[in-house]
């Protein structure tokens, strides 16, 4: 058994901002589950519980002052 579970891609869950890798669900022996990179386990993952798409989405938002410094906030398309 691999000791996680691929969360559907009909569910809505941002990727990792550190890598980009879709997470997964894992099981904390008898604490609950966990929202975890599915390549680091050193990357953000969620407290364990419940599992908590929404916490990890808040957590891995890369804000557009990130991304790209020079952006005007004023930008009309």
């Amino acid at each position: 058994m691999k000791g996680y579970v691929n969360i559907p891609g009909s569910i809505y869950c941002k990727l990792c901002k550190e890598c980009g890798a879709r997470p997964v669900i894992a099981r904390v022996e008898e604490i609950g589950y966990v929202v975890k990179c599915s390549r680091n386990d050193n990357h953000y993952q969620t407290m364990p519980g419940l599992i908590d798409i929404d916490d990890w989405n808040r957590h891995n938002t890369i804000t557009s002052a990130s991304i790209d410094f020079n952006r005007s906030p004023m930008m009309a398309w």
